[in-house]
């Protein structure tokens, strides 16, 4: 997953483009246990999924009304389209982003 700044979050919204992005803290292992999920999903569908580090994005989590971490979110032509808080399963979350594509 490419590592993705509060820059490039904005010039995403701004130019109304659709990305998933996960939204993760280093220190819970939680969201470690789900960045490897989305690794394997990222090696088997070849969708490019961004993450970033929301302790440095506190303006993005209010923005986007982020709850809690792991948080996998959806954006459609720069609008949320979707959050994931539970990632349950790799079938679960191919489903979604089956959905998405």
């Amino acid at each position: 997953m490419k590592e993705w700044t509060k820059q490039d979050i904005h010039e995403a919204i701004e130019k109304k483009e659709s990305a998933i992005i996960y939204f993760y803290t280093p220190l819970c292992g939680t969201c470690q246990v789900a960045g490897r999920m989305l690794d394997v999903i990222e090696d088997m569908t070849g969708k490019i999924i961004y993450q970033a580090d929301l302790n440095y994005l506190p303006d993005i989590a209010e923005l986007f009304k982020i709850e809690s971490v792991p948080c996998l979110l959806l954006l459609n032509r720069g609008c949320v389209s979707k959050k994931i808080y539970a990632f349950r399963s790799i079938p679960y979350l191919l489903e979604i982003l089956k959905e998405y594509s």
